[in-house]
Formats: structure tokens, C-alpha cells, sequence
């Protein structure tokens, strides 16, 4: 069931490991979706608003949480791809210890912080403390976002990204029928979709853990690949807490637009919710190369294999671009019936808006596309620490379109701050690849 990615032609490989992770986002996403879809057509525009409200503050802290479990699986990978596998489980559990530490901290902390952040956000009056109810119970419900994201990535590091995508896709069946019977039957609002989340979330890691411990024989530990190592502690950090504080700086920027955003009102806050949830939609396949270029990377490096790696470059980026190309096109045709599907048809401002911050996002996918492929296949190389520095680019792009464009031109600026981000994110990450391959090489003796 796992997979070996240093030999055969990488892009039967890419395609193969990205698709199983493609459907699990795409599943993913669309859960998404249908929480916002119930919440925007069962409880109102300002109900909308208030889940997108949270949006920002919501991957910041999540997004660390992912993060952190992605860098804590990249050395699984280099020893997979090592054929040491006593190491890998060590490192696997000592991933674990860290993982419960930081689920603790993050739960309280947020829990105890969130209503001041939204304050602090300029929430709007008349959604805020909706805002609240989603995003606490969201925050209480960090340790099963741990355990689901964890378990994932330790499977993918071997090569299987086919296993946490089934138990993604019960999470999403559980999610809908969560959300209809506990925001439509019990009429529980926002915290219903919140509750949904948490729930199938929970779900699915739990599923996956058993499924893992029974089904990889490779996994199963003994007395002293248990024990706590402070060595391999410090090297899952360094891999784990750069690329969560990636996510999260990114996420800054998204605060301060979000925050900007805000000030337009419930309206602009809905269409934003809306658009975004479409073209994170959209996204996905850029989500899944990216993921699977951090695999195939970090098992070459492993390998020492670093031709492998520039042709799986290559081949990424054929198909990241291709794929860009396709969405654009298929968003400018169908924004408009998109942006019904959450709102009804006499919200025609809302409607608009939906369809400026669709059209100029998906103008610019192919950046993105390279946002996803190069930060990742850095980090798989090792390297997490310093591809830390394309979210400080995006962070900057989007604070500064928040902080000067948006309030000056109102909601079209604020469709130009992803696409701004992911320019700024490129000019970095470019001769940043090219400098982490040379490197490696002379790390590796690779003539």
C-alpha cells in the first residue's frame, strides 16, 4: 500500500499520487461548500457573513495546525525513501508527542483569545457574536484538526495518499448530514455548521488512526522506537513549526484584508465568503501537486536522486499550468451561477462581487500553480525554514492592498490582493529553488 516515488517516470508518479489527494480536497472543499451553501440559504446574508468573518482568523490558526503535521511528515519521507524504517517509526512517534504538546497549548489559547482577535478584526456589530459561536467551538475542536492531519501525513510520507482520502470522504458524507440535521431539523444557526466540522473531522481521524494500526505493519513500533527523543524532537520542529508558521504568516496578511474587508460591510463580507469558497474549490488541484511534490521530493532527496526531482519539477508544472488555463475558463463562463448557489438571486450586488473576485483570481492561477509546486517541493527538499520566506512575501502583498488599496477603491481592490500575494510569493520563490537544489547538491557530493 505504500509507495516508492525515487524510481519510474515522474509524472505517471505525480499523477498517480496527486489524484487519490486531488478527490480528498475536492471532498474536502466541497463540505466546505455545503456549510456555507446551508448557512447562506437557510440562515441569511448575515449569517453568510459571519462564518466568512472568521475566514482569515480561521486559517491562521488551523492552517499552523496543517502545517505543523505536513513538516512533522517530510523526515518520515527522506527515511522511507532512506529504507530506514526503524527511523521513521521513531520519528513517527516522537511526531506524536509533539502533535498532543501543541494541541493542548493552541486549544486553550485560542479558546481564551478568540473574541478579542474578532473585535480587534472590526467584526461588524450585527454578526460578531455569531462570528464567535463558530469560531470557538471551530477552536475547540483543534486536537481531532491534529489528529486527522497527523495520521494523513505520516501514510503519504510512504507513498499512500489513496487511505486518508476514503476517510476524508466518510468526513464529508457525516459533515452534510450534520450540517442539514443540526442547522435545518435542530436549528442550532452557525454553531451547528461549527459542530458539523469538528465532529466529522474527528471522524475521520479517529478512522484513520485504527485503519493505520491495524493495516501497516510497517508503523508498528517497539519499546525503544517509543521513546522520547529529544534529537529527533528538534529536527521534527524544525521542519514542522516553519512550515506552520508559513501558513500562518500568509494568514496575517488575510487578518488585515479581512479586517479591511470588514469596514465595507456584511454585504461585501458575504461576497467574499462566497468567492472564496468557489475558488478555494478551484484550487484544489494545485493544493493536491503541491502535496505531492513534498512527498516526491522529500523521498528523492532521501534517495539522493536529484535529477528525479528537476524532472518532477517539469512535470508538475505541465500540469499546473494546464489546469490553470481550464479554470479560468470555466469560471469567467459560470460566475454568475456559481454565486447563486449562495445567495439568492436578488442580492445582485453581492452577485457582482462574487464574480470580480472570481474573474481576477483565476486570471492568475498559473502563479499560484508555482506557489503551490516550488514552496513545496522546497520543503519536501528539507528546506522548510526557508520557504517560510514566500508567506512573509504573500503576508506583505495582501497587508498592504488591505491596508492602503482596499480602503481607497473598496471590494475591487480587495480581488487584486491574492493575485498580488502569489507575484510577490513567485519573485522569491524562483531563485529560491535554485538555490536550495545547489545546495543539496553539494550537500550530497552529486556531481
Amino acid at each position: 500500500m505504500t509507495k516508492d516515488m525515487t524510481s519510474g517516470s515522474p509524472m505517471k508518479l505525480i499523477v498517480g499520487f496527486s489524484v487519490p489527494l486531488l478527490f480528498g480536497f475536492l471532498f474536502q472543499q466541497f463540505y466546505n461548500l455545503v456549510d456555507t451553501l446551508i448557512v447562506g440559504k437557510f440562515l441569511g446574508v448575515d449569517a453568510l457573513a459571519a462564518v466568512g468573518a472568521t475566514g482569515s482568523i480561521n486559517f491562521l490558526i488551523i492552517g499552523f495546525c496543517m502545517g505543523v503535521c505536513n513538516g512533522f511528515a517530510i523526515p518520515l519521507a527522506h527515511k522511507f525513501g532512506a529504507g530506514d524504517y526503524r527511523g521513521m517509526r521513531a520519528f513517527m512517534m516522537n511526531a506524536v508527542y509533539l502533535s498532543a504538546a501543541f494541541a493542548l497549548v493552541m486549544t486553550v489559547l485560542t479558546v481564551v483569545f478568540c473574541r478579542p482577535i474578532l473585535e480587534l478584526m472590526r467584526t461588524p456589530e450585527n454578526i460578531i457574536d455569531d462570528s464567535y459561536v463558530y469560531i470557538v467551538i471551530i477552536f475547540a475542536g483543534i486536537p481531532a484538526t491534529y489528529l486527522y492531519n497527523l495520521i494523513a501525513g505520516v501514510i503519504r510520507s510512504m507513498g499512500d495518499s489513496r487511505t486518508p482520502v476514503i476517510f476524508l470522504t466518510l468526513a464529508s458524507v457525516v459533515n452534510i448530514a450534520l450540517d442539514l440535521t443540526l442547522i435545518v431539523g435542530v436549528k442550532l444557526g452557525v454553531a451547528g455548521a461549527a459542530l458539523a466540522t469538528v465532529i466529522s473531522q474527528l471522524i475521520s481521524g479517529i478512522g484513520c488512526l485504527i485503519y493505520s494500526i491495524r493495516k501497516f505493519e510497517i508503523l508498528r513500533t517497539d519499546a525503544d522506537e517509543r521513546r522520547v527523543n529529544t534529537s529527533y524532537m528538534g529536527t521534527l520542529c524544525s521542519m514542522g513549526v516553519p512550515m506552520g508558521l508559513q501558513y500562518s504568516i500568509t494568514a496575517i496578511g488575510s487578518v488585515v484584508l479581512q479586517s479591511a474587508v470588514n469596514t465595507l460591510g456584511s454585504g461585501a463580507v458575504a461576497a467574499m465568503t462566497a468567492g472564496g469558497k468557489i475558488s478555494m474549490f478551484f484550487c484544489c488541484p494545485f493544493d493536491a501537486l503541491g502535496s505531492t511534490m513534498a512527498t516526491y521530493g522529500g523521498q528523492n532527496v532521501g534517495a539522493k536522486k536529484l535529477d528525479r526531482v528537476q524532472e518532477g519539477l517539469k512535470a508538475s508544472s505541465i500540469l499546473g499550468i494546464g489546469y490553470a488555463i481550464l479554470a479560468f475558463a470555466v469560471l469567467c463562463l459560470a460566475g454568475e451561477q456559481l454565486a447563486l448557489f449562495f445567495v439568492e438571486s436578488a442580492e445582485r450586488e453581492v452577485i457582482a462581487q462574487v464574480q470580480m473576485l472570481l474573474f481576477w483570481n483565476s486570471a492568475f492561477y498559473i502563479g499560484l500553480a508555482f506557489v503551490n509546486i516550488v514552496r513545496f517541493l522546497i520543503q519536501g527538499m528539507g528546506y522548510s525554514a526557508f520557504a517560510i520566506f514566500a508567506g512573509v512575501f504573500e503576508m506583505i502583498a495582501r497587508a498592504l492592498v488591505g491596508f492602503v488599496f482596499v480602503p481607497l477603491y473598496g471590494f475591487p481592490a480587495a480581488c487584486f490582493a491574492s493575485p498580488v500575494a502569489w507575484i510577490f510569493a513567485d519573485a522569491f520563490l524562483f531563485p529560491a529553488y535554485f538555490h536550495v537544489f545547489r545546495k543539496t547538491k553539494r550537500m550530497l557530493r552529486i556531481e
